[in-house]
């Protein structure tokens, strides 16, 4: 093993999990939902504590997991957060009770992600993490943008996509979506963008521009 992948399995087996956490990722292991990992969940903190926002979206609720993340990085925050799956929200909605998350701190709204995001505020968020269906990572990302303030900060999960988007021989069209977002940001002046390898790849973009 490469000290590079050694040192990669160290930082991500560094994060440890509250135990309200670790119960909502064995659920949706369970259930086949694939949470974000330990070490992104504490990145994602990290950026929430760094970012202090007082609003904060959240593209693909899942069973909760990044969503109690994002709380704990920002208790005082609310969290607006979208899923198409009204089953996983409501489960998402016991997690959070049982990790003492007050209930006028999380917003849930369930419904298709890219027809729930044209309706939101522009520029009203200070926070958009994105863990979202990965065929539509692009329109996420214009959509984050949007709702993003000034100065706000755009997060996007998967970044890497299991590893596939630095390999060139992989071309299908996730990896094509993702590799496309990658080059966008790069070539603009409108944000500054950091890819992170934590998990399968975490994209951090500050909004420059209104």
């Amino acid at each position: 093993m490469s000290d590079k992948l050694l040192s990669w399995k160290f930082a991500e087996e560094f994060a440890v999990e509250r135990p309200d956490v670790l119960a909502a990722r064995l659920h949706s292991l369970e259930l086949g939902i694939e949470p974000i990992t330990p070490s992104m969940g504490a990145q994602l903190a990290v950026i929430a504590a760094a970012t202090a926002p007082t609003n904060m979206i959240e593209i693909g609720t899942g069973l909760g997991v990044s969503s109690m993340w994002l709380m704990h990085g920002a208790p005082e925050a609310v969290l607006t957060t979208i899923d198409s799956e009204l089953d996983y929200q409501q489960q998402a909605r016991r997690a959070f009770g049982d990790a003492g998350i007050p209930a006028n701190r999380i917003r849930l709204i369930c419904g298709r992600a890219l027809d729930v995001l044209p309706r939101m505020n522009e520029g009203s968020y200070d926070l958009v993490f994105i863990d979202g269906d990965p065929q539509s990572v692009v329109e996420y990302v214009e959509h984050g943008l949007r709702l993003a303030r000034r100065g706000g900060t755009v997060v996007v999960a998967h970044a890497l996509w299991k590893g596939r988007v630095a390999d060139p021989a992989q071309r299908d069209d996730v990896v094509a979506n993702f590799r496309f977002l990658l080059n966008e940001i790069a070539g603009s002046d409108d944000v500054i963008g950091a890819l992170s390898p934590v998990g399968d790849g975490l994209l951090q973009l500050t909004k420059l521009t209104d």
